[in-house]
């Protein structure tokens, strides 16, 4: 490459737009996850229509070998991908399923059967691979740029689950006397949701490439031998000259493996975040916790619990002071969320729903602090090629995680009668 940057007069602090990209990253990371969220949202919906088939635990089953698979493929073949066509190949078909999945209900309307859980079936696999696309795209982009844009995107994306959380609420309180109101208020988010994966296609197109700061970080990347921007560039304006590299295929596979054992530990981190998140968060909310007092609202009101305080805890490692840096300390952490576990258990039969609350509330908290405290520091001390390949190693150990969490879900239906 022969790009070549004025440090002294084009410093990221120097350059307009930082504002923009953090409300655009802001954005993008909504849209990454709120398609999916949507999905698990109105599980009381589908748990009406499909009241054998367990939805909330088998959706996410389909969803994550997907995403899993996907996420392997392209993180493994990720220094010759173009990354914005990944990324906006990703938004399309989150956009695409959404309006398909408003069209199946439409279309149907609003019946379950067999063919219809099949075709949402079909539909979420594709979220699936939109979000593989996405997450590892977006966030092996923002690995090489300031902190801050992958603190905003990630608070993004536990905002789809509050703002799809308190739609719910509002739907379901606005429409619960009406005929057939469930299904009104699911219909009304899942256009939601397909206006905004529509509105990240425009941002990520047209917006996000054009601002000062990352096209500043983008260049500086590509001096450094980054692949992945060339698109993302030419869309900006600047334009990159092709170089070939010898052996840049054995060169790549050695620093991804040079780079997973470096981070083991923030590799395990965020896979065993997930793993204990996914293994109570959703079906042993919709599916464990019992009958009390807020009746049918009960599950619906513990997952928008959950969501908001993941979203809160994602603006926590912005003050300084309280923000964990040190990797022994990231590890005791995780690893003590464990017990999490017996006190879900325990709270479910004997606790009442005050107390099921607060430990909703710690599973969300913990959850949002960790996943932002990992994935910022990570990446840093690295060069443009390196950090965006340690940002999509991380995201499959994400979605190892998530998956492996749902896997484990499914020991909670043991000695259930209705399993």
């Amino acid at each position: 490459m022969t790009i070549t940057i004025d440090e002294s007069s084009r410093s990221p602090t120097r350059l307009e737009g930082k504002p923009g990209a953090i409300v655009v990253c802001w954005i993008l990371g909504l849209g990454s996850l709120i398609s999916w969220t949507s999905m698990l949202i109105i599980g009381d919906y589908y748990y009406q229509l499909f009241p054998k088939y367990h939805p909330s635990r088998v959706l996410t089953l389909v969803y994550q070998p997907f995403a899993i698979g996907t996420i392997a493929i392209l993180a493994y073949k990720g220094e010759k991908l173009n990354t914005r066509k990944r990324n906006l190949v990703g938004y399309v078909l989150f956009f695409l399923g959404t309006f398909a999945l408003l069209l199946l209900d439409l279309g149907t309307s609003g019946k379950g059967g067999l063919g219809n859980y099949i075709g949402i079936c079909v539909i979420v696999a594709s979220f699936g691979v939109a979000d593989a696309n996405v997450q590892g795209g977006v966030i092996g982009d923002l690995s090489f740029m300031c902190p801050e844009f992958i603190q905003s995107y990630l608070a993004g994306v536990a905002a789809s689950g509050t703002l799809i959380s308190g739609l719910r609420l509002v739907t379901k309180a606005a429409f619960e006397h009406f005929n057939n109101g469930l299904r009104k208020g699911v219909i009304l988010f899942v256009a939601v949701s397909t206006f905004f994966e529509f509105l990240c296609i425009i941002l990520y197109a047209f917006i996000f490439p054009k601002l000062p700061i990352v096209k500043y970080y983008r260049a500086k990347a590509a001096s450094e031998g980054s692949k992945t921007v060339t698109a993302d560039l030419a869309a900006a304006g600047i334009t990159t000259p092709s170089e070939s590299v010898d052996d840049a295929k054995q060169v790549e596979k050695l620093s991804k493996k040079k780079l997973f054992i470096e981070n083991i530990d923030y590799a395990l981190d965020i896979y065993l975040t997930y793993v204990v998140t996914l293994s109570i968060f959703p079906g042993f909310l919709y599916e464990n916790t019992g009958t009390h007092n807020l009746g049918s609202w009960y599950p619906t009101v513990l997952v928008a619990v959950c969501n908001l305080w993941d979203f809160i805890s994602r603006y926590i490692p912005l003050i300084k002071k309280v923000e964990l840096k040190s990797r022994k300390g990231l590890m005791i952490v995780t690893l003590s969320r464990f017990l999490l576990i017996p006190c879900f258990y325990f709270t479910a039969k004997y606790g009442d729903q005050g107390w099921m609350i607060l430990l909703v509330s710690f599973l969300g908290l913990t959850n949002g602090y960790l996943t932002v405290c990992v994935l910022t520091a990570a990446p840093k001390g690295y060069k443009g090629p390196e950090a965006n390949a340690l940002g999509n190693i991380l995201v499959l150990c994400l979605l190892s995680g998530i998956f492996f969490g749902v896997v484990l879900d499914w020991l909670w239906l043991i000695g259930n009668s209705g399993f």
